[in-house]
């Protein structure tokens, strides 16, 4: 079994690429890391399509894993999609690392389904700050559209807060930059789930914790982790949202709401370093599997 991981070539070093490939060295899987910069996409109107790698025609993998999630650029996103094109089983899809890389997208898309999430609001600038009171109590979230591993997330607990952080975005006249501002769940302050979903199936989750003072839970920003006992409203929900958005493996971040809970976010490349450790699973195997059970009779 031949697997490209597209990814960053800066990250090729990173825990989980590491991962995957000690375990494709003990399992017998060829594996083999690529960036999108590596490669060239011609297509004719004749409908011949190609793609070189270096410059070179090249053997094309049985499976394409990109790994670059929230910062899949354009150029990625072709190249995942002319894979895809040319019979490529790619995991995730092209159309599935899109949506879930706009957090309001993939928002709109669970309202619609009615999947219990925050409150949230697209922002435009000159905020609003009468409005937005009008709408959402203090404390309150701000966030990136686009970003993972905590960043680009702020909490405003007050009005100077807002009007601050309102004024930063409003002067560096970026026009990639939307905002969203979000219901701050308060019975999740500092906690959430990471639920860890592959191929339809919530294969485990942890209990994500900040720091003290801190109200980010990721363990990339120094959060602890510990084993979460996956109960039916969590599975149910990290699974429904997985293939609402399309996603075969998907990292699912769900906040406690009272009794209930609510759905923070999804990641199309979730990191998995502190879900090994509360866990004890074999990420790059329960995904190696499923490849095999997707490829059978095709290798």
């Amino acid at each position: 079994m031949k697997i490209w991981i597209l990814a960053k070539k800066k990250t090729f070093d990173s825990f989980e690429n590491r991962r995957f490939q000690e375990e494709a060295k003990r399992t017998g899987v060829e594996l083999q890391m690529v960036a999108p910069e590596e490669f060239d996409i011609i297509v004719t109107k004749e409908g011949r399509k190609s793609i070189l790698h270096n410059g070179n025609p090249v053997d094309l993998p049985d499976c394409l894993i990109p790994r670059m999630g929230a910062g899949t650029t354009y150029f990625a996103l072709a190249v995942i999609r002319h894979l895809e094109r040319l019979g490529v089983f790619v995991l995730n899809s092209s159309q599935s690392i899109e949506t879930a890389k706009d957090k309001l997208a993939t928002l709109q898309i669970l309202a619609a389904n009615n999947v219990p999430i925050p409150k949230t609001m697209l922002a435009k600038f000159p905020l609003n700050i009468d409005f937005v009171e009008k709408e959402f109590m203090y404390p309150l979230i701000i966030k990136t559209v686009s970003g993972s591993y905590g960043k680009g997330v702020f909490l405003c607990e007050n009005r100077a807060q807002l009007e601050d952080i309102a004024d930063l975005i409003e002067i560096s006249k970026d026009p990639k930059i939307n905002v969203i501002i979000q219901e701050f769940v308060t019975s999740s302050k500092g906690k959430d789930i990471r639920v860890f979903v592959v191929g339809g199936r919530a294969i485990g989750a942890m209990l994500r914790t900040a720091r003290e003072g801190k109200f980010k839970a990721n363990f990339s920003a120094g959060g602890t982790v510990a084993l979460f006992n996956l109960n039916p409203p969590v599975e149910w929900l990290a699974v429904e949202l997985a293939k609402l958005v399309g996603l075969d493996v998907a990292g699912i971040d769900i906040l406690f709401d009272g009794n209930g809970y609510k759905v923070c976010e999804v990641n199309s490349s979730p990191g998995f370093e502190g879900f090994e450790r509360a866990t004890g699973l074999n990420v790059p195997q329960e995904i190696y599997n499923y490849i095999r059970v997707r490829l059978e009779g095709s290798l």
